[in-house]
């Protein structure tokens, strides 16, 4: 299982999956504070911007909901492409993240 309880001490391999929810519900409330602020700010029929903007909220809430799904399956904190560990520093900052660096880089 990718997620291991915290070593007294030591910085973990892994996040707990405690800690995991909550970087990722604080990232789904900001998704969703931006959505709102988005919605509030109306903007013009043809505002590019602000669609790019909504669009990509709404993709990261949705990689978000999958990450939940991931702790739940055992799987959270495996890289989707390669198999091998995702670092605990890169799910630190990018709770919801998919894959390791390396494989990022070849799929993006």
């Amino acid at each position: 299982m990718p997620l291991d309880t915290a070593r007294p001490g030591s910085r973990p391999e892994r996040l707990t999956a405690q800690e995991a929810r909550r970087r990722l519900e604080h990232e789904r409330a900001s998704r969703l504070v931006q959505l709102k602020a988005i919605e509030e700010a109306g903007g013009e029929e043809g505002d590019h911007l602000m669609a790019a903007q909504k669009d990509s909220a709404q993709r990261v809430l949705k990689d978000i909901d999958a990450a939940f799904d991931r702790i739940e399956a055992g799987t959270y904190g495996t890289c989707q492409e390669c198999g091998q560990p995702v670092p605990v520093e890169r799910l630190e900052i990018l709770p919801y993240a998919r894959c390791c660096v390396g494989c990022q880089r070849r799929t993006a």
